[in-house]
């Protein structure tokens, strides 16, 4: 009888292997956001990045970002940039978001993108994307210009999330 109930107690006190992996994930995606964080942090303390509309801790939950140069340079992805398109932060770095457009992207969403851009307006768009394997993927990109206290522009940041269809 005693041996059924030490059974009974140990079974009430295990965690299935599962749970684990689940919490592993959890805590890794935890790591990476707070990673993540940290680097934008830096860029926006280097150029004092005026954040008031930008709600960057927010939005890097839930969305990819990207953040380029004047030149539209890459120098900046969150790590969701991996589960999105195939490529890691360090193989985008330095590139443009051209690196993730193909024959099928509408060349008009691109063109009133760069009008934008060029503008220094916000803009959002989904236009079709390609990951590095070269199958394609609906982009919602809600980008906008960023300023420093000053007022001057720094850089360009987009948030990004996959439009899955029905």
């Amino acid at each position: 009888m005693k041996k059924a109930n030490s059974d009974e107690v140990s079974h009430r006190n295990s965690v299935p292997i599962l749970a684990w992996d689940f919490h592993y994930e959890y805590l890794n995606e935890l790591k990476n956001i707070f990673n993540d964080l940290k680097k934008v942090n830096k860029i926006s303390n280097q150029f004092t990045w005026d954040q008031k509309n930008l709600d960057i801790e927010q939005r890097i939950k839930e969305e990819v970002v990207v953040v380029t140069d004047l030149n539209l340079k890459i120098v900046f992805a969150s790590n969701g940039i991996r589960r999105m398109t195939g490529y890691k932060e360090e193989e985008v770095l330095g590139k443009t978001p051209k690196i993730f457009q193909g024959p099928t992207t509408c060349k008009t969403d691109l063109e009133e993108i760069r009008e934008a851009i060029k503008l220094q307006i916000p803009f959002e768009k989904t236009i079709q994307n390609y990951r590095k394997d070269g199958r394609t993927y609906q982009c919602k990109i809600n980008g906008a210009p960023v300023f420093n206290l000053k007022g001057k522009l720094t850089h360009f940041i987009a948030f990004e999330k996959e439009v899955l269809s029905a």
